[in-house]
């Protein structure tokens, strides 16, 4: 019998526990060749602005052993666009939709999730806090407690009461429970951990940076030992709070590994870059790691290196 890997995300049931991850599939039709998008636990969807935006001059990416630097630049048709072409699609193929918004201003924060809060399908809104703070010499939201904690308040107070808030989480902080902490002072429904880690790859060709940004997020293998620390130190403080646990996710196997370290659900990103039906084969390989320990329910494993089981979670089947 095959394991029960259902999840619950809000008021929405989710087939499996198994995301993909913001910013590397698009809004899904690049999965669409390759998998059947609503066999994935959940789209998350690039993270929209309410304008369009050009991103960052190339070159943007740069490989490095284990990972991969992005200075993308959240390029992308902005919110219009989003709500006309992509979203109807997700929807027509079955997709479970989080949608990951990004914003300069507390204000565009608030005014994205009152476009959602009008919008039917939105099973979620995942906040990218690593966004620049306009307002605050560029200063990214999710290095400050306080201005974290302002932005997840604001949209939690836009968004319709149905839509549960993730505010999506930096490992490049002192404190991560203190962001933590704020977010859900706020009314963060839940937790995404992590986003990627701000890294520097020098051409010694050229003897220049590699991006022409100079600066990239890294993410892939390299991060998961960070990812791992950060959902368990995380989990560890907020023992009830579900959490989309992401960062070099490439096995199920590693899945498992950020499940039991407190994670609610998963998040596959760079490794959708080298294989594009990552989700679906990360599932399987999660399945089967839990036949190999004798489980037949992912939720039993979540957070169990902990010593303990999570009480009455929402996600909780």
């Amino acid at each position: 019998m095959p394991a029960d890997m259902r999840a619950r995300l809000g008021l929405t049931d989710l087939p499996n526990l198994v995301l993909s991850a913001s910013g590397c599939a698009g809004a899904g039709r690049e999965l669409a060749q390759f998998i059947d998008v609503a066999r994935v636990g959940a789209v998350i969807s690039k993270s929209i602005m309410a304008e369009p935006h050009t991103g960052n001059p190339a070159p943007r990416l740069a490989e490095t052993p284990s990972g991969l630097l992005n200075s993308v630049g959240l390029q992308g048709p902005g919110m219009d666009a989003f709500l006309q072409r992509d979203l109807p699609w997700l929807l027509s193929r079955g997709a479970r939709v989080v949608v990951s918004i990004a914003g300069q201003t507390i204000r565009e924060f608030a005014g994205l999730a009152t476009r959602l809060s009008d919008t039917a399908g939105v099973s979620a809104i995942e906040v990218n806090l690593s966004c620049p703070n306009a307002e605050d010499a560029g200063q990214p939201f999710a290095l400050d407690p306080q201005r974290a904690g302002s932005v997840i308040a604001a949209v939690r107070g836009s968004a319709r009461y149905d839509i549960p808030v993730f505010a999506k989480l930096s490992p490049d902080v002192t404190d991560i429970v203190a962001v933590a902490s704020a977010c859900v002072a706020a009314g963060a429904d839940g937790l995404s951990l992590i986003n990627t880690l701000l890294g520097m790859a020098i051409d010694p060709v050229t003897m220049r940076p590699a991006l022409a940004g100079k600066y990239g997020g890294l993410s892939g293998p390299a991060i998961r030992p960070v990812a791992v620390r950060c959902v368990w130190q995380v989990r560890a403080a907020f023992p009830d709070v579900p959490i989309i646990g992401s960062g070099g996710v490439r096995t199920g196997r590693d899945a498992l590994e950020l499940l039991l370290a407190g994670a609610s659900m998963i998040a596959v990103g760079t490794e959708i870059i080298h294989d594009p039906s990552a989700c679906s084969r990360v599932l399987r390989e999660l399945e089967e790691e839990l036949a190999a320990i004798g489980t037949d329910r992912a939720a039993d494993v979540i957070g169990q290196a902990h010593g303990r089981t999570p009480r009455g979670l929402a996600w909780r089947a």
